[in-house]
């Protein structure tokens, strides 16, 4: 979120200009940093998924479950970090002056 917050600079910078509020661009980089962790806790958990079902097949005596409490887990520890990590650059956006913005390259 810190690099797409940084290479975005000119595009903030255009949306502060037009008017966009500081809550409207945090809510907007949060939104965009728990869509992306959730995308990524999803991808990890298919692939959880698959190395289990490989497990069970290549072990079949060898009992292999994933309970689905640690499923929820895993999705909400990742889209907490997600929005934890996703705060500060948030706040930064949210806080740079519309000609700076558009002035930074």
């Amino acid at each position: 979120m810190l690099v797409s917050v940084s290479q975005r600079t000119a595009e903030i910078g255009l949306l502060k200009a037009l008017g966009a509020t500081r809550g409207q661009l945090l809510r907007w980089f949060l939104c965009e940093a728990a869509l992306l962790s959730l995308a990524g806790a999803l991808c990890g958990s298919l692939l959880g998924r698959i190395g289990i079902e490989a497990l069970q097949w290549w072990f079949p005596n060898f009992p292999v479950a994933l309970p689905a409490w640690a499923m929820l887990a895993a999705l909400a520890v990742a889209l907490a970090t997600g929005l934890v990590f996703g705060v500060m650059p948030a706040r930064r956006a949210a806080a740079l002056e519309p000609v700076a913005a558009l002035n930074r390259r």
